[in-house]
């Protein structure tokens, strides 16, 4: 060693400092990426946790939420930038060294936070969760991310329109490839209506609130939080950006919900479509976790009219039997399965079976859900939804009518379905469920409805009604 390195101070270790806002978003993507969590579920409890251990104010956790969203909204976006700041293929990286990185990349290209802040709070965070040797990879990475805003990244690691389309839009809007190419089929073509669905799929989407009828209105709500009217519900409010819909008693009471629009509109849909006879029994055949069901329940209640709401999943039977309590009419929460139903056939006169589907109907809501789904899950969904339309069918009496619903615009698992179980089944008719919809724009040819993040406000949910004729 020369005198000088002798010489030469030594720099103390300085122990990295753990910042509660990026640590928590760290933790709750890895819950996401390890346990095929969704973030809307993992996230409450530990915003909850850290507000108990006085860690995050309002700020800190309105911070945390926007990271982790905003990192799984982006991801395909940000690991194509990340692929091509690395000398390696990305799945050779850790994956606990990419949900720093892409947090990272996050902050410089998708938030206001200052450059040098961005990078520093990364590598520290990276010094505390993966070691000093991997920060300064991440720091690394970080700095040559940070050389280009968002637009010059994507013009430089997207393929060009003109060359791949879908390619082309799967990265600049984030989403993967297979997904842009079922909406766009689903939207029926045309580059502007599916730029602005993938964009809006990547905004954040509003809290709605749902007053149920006869337990309570929208002018209690309106006076408990700051709120707007919902656009096209007669029982919607739209809470403004920060409000706290478990803080509303009506809410805790059960009186009141949080309930997109969109799943509003197809109950009511369903409850007000014309039925030839009786109007006193109804079923919601795939009840869980219950939203819907409390609604119809309330609707229900106001005709004299009793709701059976069936889930085949003990635990979400039991969200159904929460929703539903306090219904003033009568109603009965049961866990059967709807492809093999207890119930006799005919017996009621209205039915709504909202089936298990891919959920790419609400990736505004559950952004993880693009990544996590792939084309041959929808193989797996065919069988049951085909087999939960068809029992619908027979439950409902002659003159009764069918609600088939999903949150996915996927024609796979929307007409498709209605079309080959009504060659199958037969004895059963579409009938128009625009005139269901009352205001509200943009429903196409019909006969179904199919309602979209980018024209309606609300999560792409499809709804088509049969009725009964044989």
């Amino acid at each position: 060693m020369s005198e000088q390195a002798r010489r030469r101070p030594h720099k103390p270790y300085r122990r990295p400092q753990k910042d509660p806002v990026r640590m928590l978003a760290f933790e709750a993507l890895r819950a996401v990426d390890e346990r095929d969590a969704y973030a809307n579920l993992v996230l409450p409890p530990l915003l909850r946790k850290a507000r108990e251990k006085g860690d995050f104010d309002g700020r800190d956790a309105a911070l945390a939420t926007e990271l982790v969203y905003g990192t799984l909204r982006r991801q395909g976006t940000y690991d194509a930038i990340i692929s091509a700041c690395i000398d390696r293929p990305l799945r050779e990286v850790d994956p606990p060294v990419l949900d720093v990185l892409a947090l990272g990349a996050h902050q410089l290209l998708g938030t206001r936070i200052p450059t040098h802040a961005a990078v520093s709070a990364s590598v520290e965070l990276a010094r505390v969760v993966l070691g000093d040797g991997r920060a300064k990879f991440v720091n690394a990475v970080l700095r040559k991310i940070s050389q280009q805003d968002l637009d010059a990244w994507v013009a430089q690691v997207a393929p060009a329109y003109d060359a791949d389309p879908e390619d082309h839009l799967a990265v600049v809007h984030s989403h993967p490839r297979w997904v842009v190419s079922a909406l766009w089929d689903s939207l029926g073509g045309g580059r502007a209506g599916i730029e602005d669905l993938l964009e809006a799929d990547n905004e954040r989407p509003e809290v709605t609130l749902v007053a149920r009828p006869g337990r309570a209105t929208t002018e209690e709500l309106a006076a408990a939080t700051e709120t707007l009217p919902g656009r096209w519900s007669p029982y919607a409010l739209r809470m403004s950006e920060g409000g706290e819909p478990g803080a509303i008693e009506a809410v805790q009471e059960g009186r009141a919900g949080v309930q997109d629009e969109g799943s509003q509109l197809v109950a009511i849909a369903l409850a007000n479509a014309p039925v030839e006879g009786s109007d006193a029994r109804w079923l919601d055949g795939c009840a869980g976790p219950g939203g819907k069901a409390a609604l119809l329940a309330a609707l229900a209640s106001e005709r004299g009219a009793a709701l059976l709401a069936s889930e085949k999943q003990p635990h979400r039977a039991r969200l159904v039997e929460r929703a539903l309590a306090g219904n003033p009419g009568p109603y009965q929460v049961i866990a059967a399965d709807g492809t093999r139903p207890p119930w006799l056939p005919g017996s009621f006169d209205r039915v709504l079976m909202d089936v298990p589907c891919s959920g790419l109907g609400a990736l505004r809501r559950r952004p993880e859900a693009r990544w996590r789904r792939r084309p041959e899950d929808l193989d797996g969904f065919a069988p049951l939804q085909r087999a939960l339309l068809t029992e619908a069918l027979r439950a409902v009496r002659v003159g009764g009518v069918v609600g088939y619903a999903t949150c996915s615009p996927h024609l796979a698992e929307t007409r498709v379905v209605v079309d080959d179980v009504l060659k199958k089944v037969g004895g059963a008719e579409l009938i128009d469920a625009r005139p269901l919809f009352p205001g509200v724009p943009a429903l196409g040819d019909g006969p179904d409805v199919q309602l979209w993040p980018h024209l309606h406000g609300t999560d792409a949910m499809y709804l088509a009604l049969l009725r009964r004729t044989a």
